[in-house]
């Protein structure tokens, strides 16, 4: 039994501040790394226990060096991502996949860090239905036919994921104050949480329903400037993309992979 691990940086416990997230490609902060790598080794022990045979962990918080391998559970197998892709080596021989680290998409009340993959999207939506990087990454694995099983992030992330899926595993690790401070669980707490949810959430299997839109799909963004310089300007001169009007663009498509416009 394959699971595919993605990983987020916002959601991991014991984050509480915007300054523990570093921007860019810098180097993240020990404490961060350190977290993500415990939230990450507890998800892995999880799956084992529930009884997966093979684990794959993906390092996606703005295009990986973010984990300390050294520090990895020696069982899973780190996805180098070398084809460059955001799903990196998931395919059809996944039986299910764990959002470790999520956050909330754009515009939700109480959500800590809360954006929806480029900080610069007001709204992304798929076929008129307003979503997040959870929504995203299923969609994605829908496409290979894998289920989302479990998710762990702040408790505005995890019930992003509950309004999204059923059945789905969560571990809240932590409660916003506001967009940019937040509440978090003991660390111990926090993996044994994660844990927990991680083993429960192999059993859903047998249930859960990969995620996929009708297709055609219809891909929208809408950013949060409306200047002639801003980048749906940009967008609107790919392949197949249509601007709707100063702040949102369109594409219709028959691939899943497209979610990127």
């Amino acid at each position: 039994m394959k699971i595919y691990i993605h990983t987020d940086l916002e959601g991991i416990s014991g984050i509480t501040k915007p300054e523990q997230v570093a921007l860019g490609n810098d180097v993240q902060p020990e404490y961060s790394v350190s977290r993500l790598m415990a939230d990450t080794n507890a998800a892995v022990d999880g799956a084992f226990t529930g009884g997966a045979t093979h684990v794959t962990v993906l390092d996606a918080h703005r295009g990986g060096r973010n984990f300390d391998l050294n520090m990895l559970d020696p069982r899973a197998e780190a996805d180098p991502r070398a084809n460059g892709k955001w799903w990196g080596k998931l395919d059809e021989s996944y039986d299910g996949t764990l959002y470790i680290g999520a956050h909330a998409m754009m515009g939700t009340p109480c959500a800590f860090l809360c954006h929806s993959n480029n900080l610069q999207w007001h709204n992304y939506m798929i076929n008129g239905r307003r979503m997040g990087e959870l929504g995203m990454w299923a969609v994605i694995a829908g496409h290979y036919g894998v289920p989302m099983l479990m998710v762990s992030g702040d408790l505005a992330a995890c019930q992003e994921a509950k309004s999204f899926f059923d059945p789905v595993a969560t571990a809240a690790v932590k409660q916003a104050v506001c967009m940019d401070r937040a509440d978090a669980l003991p660390d111990g707490d926090a993996e044994d949480l994660i844990r927990r949810a991680a083993a429960e959430s192999i059993a859903l299997i047998k249930t859960a329903r990969p995620f996929k839109p009708i297709m055609p799909m219809e891909i929208k963004i809408e950013y949060a400037m409306g200047w002639a310089d801003n980048p749906a300007e940009r967008t609107m001169r790919k392949p197949g993309v249509e601007r709707l009007d100063g702040r949102t663009v369109r594409r219709v498509t028959d691939s899943a992979l497209d979610i990127f416009i």
